[in-house]
């Protein structure tokens, strides 16, 4: 093949794959494939962060770990960064997505609803953009709190679990990371359940597995993250 033919057929899945989400069911499938790559993360992320009960230790060689990830062909924590980078890039397109699809479904229907149905609205539905919002926001509070350190007064590097402790030890920062965990909790329910909707799973003897699997993961995501303040809070981790 030539370098103009390759160019050719280059700019051709482009152009296609730019048509594709461009589409509304385009816009659906990046949300839902950026979703499952987010809800994988955050339960990773809850999962490895429980090590904060099995003391300092555990937790400072957990850090070390992520930090030494690709090492020594890599430098220290460049694998790292580079997963960050992708998963920014996912939650850039996932709120894109989100965002133009709301917009498309304004312009499809500009005259909205007079009388809106609140009852058989869920709770995590009519909040889900300003969960998003929160979300947002506390990602880049708790990247500055217990990762780069500029909004914690008291942040020793390579300490993760000081970090943590004397961290949430200040009330209103573990209520921040409390309202923002519940926050989490509704948009992970109603995410996972408008993804499988949009994938197609729509079919009544889906539904009872489909809101059996959205609540069972969004409670253990929540009981585990919420687990943290609390246990510094009360003590129980000291």
């Amino acid at each position: 093949m030539s370098a103009a033919a390759a160019i050719r057929e280059v700019n051709s899945k482009m152009t296609w794959a730019g048509n594709f989400y461009r589409s509304a069911i385009g816009k659906k499938a990046v949300m839902a494939a950026t979703g499952v790559i987010l809800f994988g993360w955050i339960f990773l992320h809850m999962v490895g962060n429980l090590k904060l009960y099995m003391g300092a230790v555990h937790l400072n060689e957990y850090a070390h770990w992520l930090r030494a990830l690709g090492a020594p062909a890599m430098p220290e924590t460049g694998a790292l960064w580079l997963m960050r980078i992708f998963l920014l890039v996912c939650v850039v397109f996932h709120i894109h997505a989100a965002v133009m699809l709301t917009k498309m479904n304004r312009e499809a229907r500009p005259v909205g609803y007079r009388d809106r149905d609140y009852l058989a609205a869920s709770y995590a539905s009519r909040t889900m953009r300003w969960g998003g919002v929160i979300i947002l926001l506390f990602v880049i509070y708790h990247l500055l709190h217990l990762t780069t350190g500029q909004a914690h007064p008291n942040f020793i590097q390579d300490d993760a679990y000081s970090n943590v402790v004397t961290g949430l030890r200040v009330w209103w920062v573990a209520a921040v990371y409390i309202i923002a965990n519940l926050a989490l909790g509704f948009h992970l329910y109603h995410g996972l359940w408008s993804m499988f909707a949009s994938v197609g799973w729509v079919h009544p003897k889906y539904n009872s597995w489909r809101r059996t699997f959205a609540t069972t993961f969004a409670v253990i995501i929540t009981a585990g993250n919420l687990s943290f303040p609390l246990a510094v809070l009360t003590g129980i981790v000291r």
